[in-house]
């Protein structure tokens, strides 16, 4: 089969197209025909050496895609072949709570990702994916929708009447567009660009702030919020955006912390947190039993995830280039063969 990978070192010029023995599953596991991957900002730091000594090479990046079940091993009851499905990012996290032991095992790092023709995984770390959705749509699922999920459905509580503000239009950021309207929320976006700004609210957006030219964007969603702030704040930014989120927050409210696109270490002001009482969540995906909940979601709301551009499996550096330029509105995806993109 046909891999990219980093064989000895690190580095998106070191990222290289090579062979690899077509694997076959044992007892307990399946293989996939992959059809498509998906980029996630984390992807471009484990290609560039940002994880350090916990991620090493030879490694097949990249954490999320879609693939059908050509071939599944003794004792596989889960899925059949013929199914379509997706590699959970946590392939031991099934259910409950986020403990050590079910982060230890994911895809992209340290175990090798989906940015090959063939994987094969155990059966209980795939989950099916919507029928509506093109190959490419559904290769967005593991990382970015998953953990908008998490955040609004499964921590966050978000329901009819509440206010989410959303920030960016990347890929978490318009799944959080789109879920929080289908629970019923009202939401306020922000972006740099007013083209992006104007196709969010195309998708369902509430309220558009354009935070270059309303530097002080956490006033204005005092504003639109008649001086309560948002009931639900999702922290995307990082360093530079989290104490003008927290501002944009009402008392009570809740900040699900995701984002380091701005800088990973912030100073705050911690009064702020706790006169307000404010709840700070830390959101890291989330679990198959998330998975499966957000794809039944998915399918009764007809959601279809924004798809930005998919490269060919021979553009793979390309589509890293083009996720780091910043340009892109929605997902960037990777035809990894047979895509219908």
């Amino acid at each position: 089969m046909q891999v990219w990978e980093l064989k000895e070192s690190f580095g998106l010029d070191r990222l290289a197209r090579t062979e690899r023995p077509d694997p076959k599953p044992r007892h307990g596991q399946v293989l996939l025909a992959m059809r498509a991957a998906s980029l996630n900002y984390r992807d471009t730091v484990v290609v560039e050496g940002g994880y350090g000594p916990r991620v090493r090479t030879p490694l097949i990046p990249v954490s999320d895609g879609v693939g059908e079940v050509v071939a599944v091993g003794d004792g596989v009851d889960r899925v059949a072949v013929g199914d379509r499905v997706a590699p959970l990012f946590f392939q031991r996290w099934y259910g409950g709570e986020a403990r050590q032991a079910k982060f230890h095992h994911s895809l992209g790092g340290p175990l090798d990702g989906a940015l090959c023709q063939l994987m094969c995984l155990d059966a209980e770390g795939v989950a099916r994916v919507p029928d509506h959705l093109s190959d490419a749509e559904a290769a967005c699922l593991p990382c970015a929708a998953l953990t908008a999920w998490s955040a609004l459905a499964v921590e966050g509580r978000v329901g009819p009447g509440d206010t989410v503000l959303v920030q960016g239009t990347g890929g978490v950021a318009l799944f959080a567009l789109q879920f929080a309207k289908a629970l019923g929320a009202r939401v306020i976006i922000t972006s740099s660009s007013d083209a992006k700004l104007a196709r969010a609210r195309e998708l369902g957006a509430d309220e558009a702030i354009n935070y270059r030219t309303t530097p002080d964007w956490d006033r204005s969603v005092k504003d639109l919020t008649d001086g309560e702030g948002c009931d639900h704040v999702m922290e995307l930014g990082g360093a530079e955006t989290l104490e003008k989120a927290i501002r944009a927050a009402r008392i009570g409210g809740t900040l699900s912390v995701i984002g380091v696109l701005s800088g990973a270490v912030a100073r705050m002001t911690l009064p702020l947190v706790v006169m307000r009482n404010l709840r700070l969540q830390g959101i890291t995906v989330g679990s198959r039993d998330g998975f499966e909940a957000m794809g039944r979601a998915i399918t009764a709301h007809r959601i279809r995830p924004v798809v930005d551009r998919v490269f060919s499996f021979e553009e793979a550096p390309d589509a890293f280039r083009h996720l780091k330029s910043g340009q892109h509105f929605g997902k960037v995806c990777i035809a990894t063969q047979a895509a219908t993109a």
